[in-house]
């Protein structure tokens, strides 16, 4: 006897008659995924789901009568859904994520029709993630103390090395603006397509202590410095004489991802070994697991984050499951645990 599988319920939002019936005719080609219902405008939308429940909303980020931002805002404390929005590149994309959505998708030229096929895709796969995601943790969402480093420890020498894709954006951010202008140099890999690195990092070092860039092959770490892995380059760290550096290469992709945070994490422990703090954090899949177990076997420390606080317990679950993990910590918590961890290196 075979065990029928839930399907996906979604809601299109889109003010293109065109192309929300594109999305809605892709999406429902997957079997696992069934289009309840399409919206024209926020106020349409938030009709759809009350009437339909949906378990993932697809929201285009421009529309007219209210951008999908601004209902997003209005949505995600009353109504907490897992949200995919559509936008062009631009820096909307990262206010919708503050505002709560799950992840984005990049529109295309409607006149190119191997990027339309592209979208649909992409979409079908972040969809299939957004329904597992947690949002409820939204409306109480807390951010860590900033640490005072004149009582901490003495972090010359020593690098920290961030992981995260699905909910990583602001859980990124919520650790960067905690941590004092002279933390260690940090390096970050967030699953992130081009040109939309450039404008995240841009965006942390307008909110963070910390300097905060995407990354350039060559670029020398040094404490109050964090680097973003750019869009569709790996990123390695480097020793030259006593500099560190970083290596930005664009090659084949490691677990599905081009930056892959266990290309980061290997290359941490084969070049800095001890003298590391590794941590992963939410995301789907299981990119960073095994780079995580590598450090933690050279004599780094190692955290993941906990199960509750992550948005998609994915990528720290299967880095827990292989012992890659030495202790796991709820968002809040982690940069505190960092500068506790980096207290006891020698």
């Amino acid at each position: 006897m075979s065990i029928l599988r839930k399907k996906i319920r979604v809601l299109v939002v889109d003010d293109s008659l065109v192309f929300r019936e594109l999305i809605a005719r892709g999406l429902a080609l997957d079997s696992v995924i069934e289009v309840v219902a399409t919206a024209a405008d926020a106020y349409e939308a938030r009709d759809k789901i009350i009437e339909f429940d949906p378990d993932v909303v697809t929201l285009d980020v421009e529309m007219p009568k209210m951008s999908g931002i601004d209902f997003l805002r209005r949505l995600m404390p009353q109504y907490p859904l897992p949200v995919v929005v559509i936008s062009a590149v631009s820096d909307n994309v990262f206010e919708a994520l503050n505002a709560g959505a799950v992840d984005f998708v990049t529109k295309p030229d409607m006149q190119n029709m191997r990027g339309l096929e592209a979208l649909v895709n992409e979409l079908v796969v972040k969809v299939k993630i957004a329904s597992v995601a947690k949002v409820g943790h939204w409306k109480q969402r807390a951010a860590g103390a900033a640490i005072d480093s004149r009582n901490g420890a003495d972090c010359r020498g020593v690098f920290i090395a961030i992981g995260s894709s699905t909910g990583g954006t602001e859980a990124v951010y919520s650790i960067l603006q905690t941590m004092p202008a002279d933390a260690p140099g940090i390096l970050v890999v967030q699953h992130m397509p081009p040109r939309f690195t450039a404008m995240y990092a841009d965006r942390l070092n307008n909110s963070c202590p910390m300097e905060v860039r995407e990354a350039k092959n060559g670029d020398r770490i040094y404490p109050g410095l964090a680097l973003i892995a750019p869009g569709d380059y790996h990123m390695r760290i480097k020793k030259t004489g006593t500099l560190y550096t970083v290596e930005c290469r664009q090659e084949e992709r490691v677990n599905g991802h081009c930056p892959s945070v266990d290309v980061l994490f290997e290359s941490m422990a084969q070049v800095v070994k001890e003298k590391a703090v590794g941590v992963i954090l939410t995301g789907m899949g299981y990119d960073g697991a095994r780079g995580l177990l590598t450090m933690r076997r050279q004599g780094a420390r190692t955290i993941g984050q906990n199960e509750q606080s992550s948005v998609v317990y994915g990528m720290p679950k299967a880095a827990h499951e292989i012992g890659a993990v030495e202790k796991q910590a709820s968002l809040e918590d982690i940069p505190r645990l960092i500068y506790t961890l980096l207290g006891q290196m020698k």
